[in-house]
């Protein structure tokens, strides 16, 4: 198999590359982070590199790339440490829209594209521990109008997105796939509230409730869109855990030829040798299964959820493995506010959480390989 990258796809990693260097430092970053975690500024200059574009259709203003591409951007975002909700306005939200009616598409993919409209999926709810088909939020249909009653939780940029795109459940038991359906809600709608606040990675999050919130209906078989569009969330956050291990990496083997104790460099020992070995291993495992996600994304459903899982399991993993070696090699200022690596710790906690924690996915894992008695196939 082929994993050399196009020229295209090179010179789109090294265009980001250059604007996180120049326009993104850990300066800003800290900057941001102490402000309240507010980015839509920094979503706004991703859009004028053109990414914010990069999974709408061409006819829509977009580039139409797929999920290659997209994993090139995420790995060099989180190598920045970039707390933009880049992937969920820019990747998850257009695969949402796509099993849109065509006049809503041509509302609001546009927007989109050029970053004038932020759309969030917002899908969690307290009890459901990462069960896409837990839905309690209720959506009921009256003189042709649709209302939302339930609460999402741990929306991303809650407050500074300008609709949101909310499973609820038209019809069904709690937990059937059958009967969920997909609604737009936008900002400031009749019964639709935020809470918002920071989150432990520099990001910000909130709370949305929906007390017969007004909304317009995207789907009514919601299902099988809304398992995508978070397949599509679970790669981009393998990709950008890669970026974010890279550059963790980097830093600590910096902090190693420097740091002197017993007057010679912790390069020189042995066992820390021995240490940054694994963790390079790990590295590179959790690289070749983010390859895997972003490659099987094109396959049917059943191939997709299990080769997706497999990798969250994998990245979940390594970057718990990765964040927790380099922050021990550090010692002490490794878990300081003031020094980068720990920014990247934080993050790649909060990676190994999205959309399904470790053992969440190795259930998943599980579930979907009777078949073969454990064996990866």
């Amino acid at each position: 198999m082929d994993f050399e990258f196009t020229d295209d796809q090179v010179s789109l990693r090294d265009a980001v590359a250059k604007w996180v260097e120049k326009g993104f430092d850990f300066s800003r970053r800290q900057a941001l982070t102490k402000a309240g975690g507010q980015t839509r500024a920094v979503y706004n200059e991703l859009a004028e590199l053109g990414l914010t574009g990069l999974a709408v259709p061409e006819q829509h203003g977009g580039m139409g790339f797929g999920a290659v591409e997209a994993m090139v951007v995420m790995e060099e975002l989180g190598r920045g440490l970039v707390n933009a909700p880049y992937a969920a306005g820019a990747l998850v939200a257009p695969a949402l829209l796509a099993a849109a009616p065509a006049a809503l598409q041509a509302a609001w993919l546009p927007k989109i594209a050029s970053a004038e409209a932020l759309v969030v999926l917002a899908h969690q709810e307290r009890t459901a521990r990462y069960r896409l088909n837990h839905v309690t939020t209720t959506a009921t249909q009256a003189g042709g109008t649709w209302t939302l009653s339930g609460q999402k939780s741990v929306v991303p940029a809650a407050d500074e997105a300008d609709a949101f795109i909310v499973p609820a459940r038209i019809d069904g038991p709690t937990d059937a796939t059958a009967g969920i359906g997909l609604f737009l809600v936008e900002k400031g709608a009749a019964g639709a509230t935020v809470a918002a606040y920071p989150t432990q990675d520099g990001a910000r999050a909130g709370e949305l409730k929906l007390a017969k919130a007004t909304a317009t209906l995207i789907t009514a078989e919601g299902w099988s869109v809304l398992e995508q569009a978070v397949d599509i969330g679970i790669a981009a956050a393998c990709a950008e855990g890669v970026g974010a291990m890279d550059k963790m990496v980097d830093i600590t083997v910096d902090y190693m030829n420097t740091r002197k104790q017993f007057g010679v460099t912790l390069s020189t020992f042995q066992a820390l040798k021995h240490r940054i070995a694994d963790v390079k291993m790990q590295q590179e495992l959790g690289r070749s299964m983010s390859y895997y996600a972003s490659l099987k994304l094109g396959e049917p459903a059943a191939q997709r959820r299990r080769a997706i899982s497999q990798a969250k399991v994998q990245l979940g993993n390594s970057m718990r493995f990765v964040g927790q070696q380099c922050t021990q090699i550090h010692g002490g200022i490794g878990v300081t506010d003031e020094y980068i690596s720990s920014h990247y710790f934080k993050r790649l906690t909060m990676l190994e959480m999205a959309y399904g924690d470790t053992m969440h996915h190795l259930g998943e894992v599980s579930c979907r390989m009777q078949d073969t008695a454990g064996v990866f196939a």
